[in-house]
């Protein structure tokens, strides 16, 4: 456990790694004994400060939501990260490379919540009700961290490696899709990079969703109406480059469109 002291310096070393675009070395060697209940302290205190200059949350992301990520990183549940509004990109406006430190992409069903969801308790029965639309997403990546030298305390720590995201404009209701088996293909400057199917997120994304809120409910807080929720990605993490142009295909579900340029 680290002392309040220690945490805003991580804090700060993080914030200037985002803004510098320069990467830390791991937190969990600058910072031994750093630990889950550290690091999500160590966000929230980016995140407020991103608030207090301005930002609101539009919503959260869960990472680390495939079995084979857990027993990566030595966990046995997800994690989790704030959306902000500044975050949010757009499918027409191409995003910079050189804003980020080492971004990826991947590729999600986004939940966009039409009232809130219960807390303790909450079950994927809860979700698909106080679901209004679920939509094709891509979620930007990136790490703080050199080299993607993350355990779970570096994750966590920095906002769970998120950066931004982008809604496709199609909006489908959950009664009409069947949420377990919605296949997606990712294509970058023409050519699949990578494919997945909605069920590589802990079986359901809609039992990612009420992790999410159990979850939330320990810190007293819900998930609001127009909140999206990213519940994890269908496939592994892609790199991208200036000049790479991708497009994730859902299907019944639509497509997203994401580029990058210098």
């Amino acid at each position: 456990m680290l002392s309040d002291d220690v945490r805003r310096d991580a804090a700060a070393a993080l914030a200037a790694a985002e803004r510098d675009r320069r990467p830390v070395p791991p937190l969990r060697e600058t910072y031994p004994g750093l630990d889950v209940v550290d690091a999500y302290e160590i966000q929230l205190l980016n995140v407020r400060r991103r608030l207090a200059a301005g930002a609101t949350i539009h919503g959260h992301k869960v990472g680390l939501s495939s079995r084979a990520m857990q027993e990566m990183m030595g966990v046995d549940e997800p994690d989790y990260g704030h959306l902000l509004s500044d975050m949010q990109v757009k499918e027409d406006v191409p995003v910079r490379v050189g804003e980020y430190c080492s971004p990826r992409v991947e590729v999600e069903v986004a939940f966009v919540l039409g009232s809130p969801l219960p807390g303790e308790g909450c079950t994927e029965d809860d979700v698909l009700a106080a679901t209004e639309a679920v939509a094709p997403a891509i979620e930007l990546i990136d790490s703080r961290i050199a080299d993607w030298d993350i355990r779970i305390g570096d994750t966590i720590a920095d906002n769970a490696s998120s950066a931004g995201y982008v809604l496709g404009p199609d909006r489908v209701k959950p009664a009409d899709v069947d949420l377990r088996s919605i296949e997606a293909r990712l294509v970058r400057n023409g050519e699949q990079v990578a494919s997945g199917r909605s069920d590589a997120v802990l079986g359901n994304p809609v039992t990612a969703v009420a992790w999410l809120a159990r979850k939330f409910a320990s810190f007293g807080v819900t998930l609001e109406a127009g909140h999206v929720v990213l519940p994890g990605s269908v496939h592994r993490a892609v790199d991208a480059t200036p000049g790479d142009d991708f497009t994730a295909t859902f299907d019944g579900l639509g497509s997203v469109h994401l580029s990058f340029t210098d």
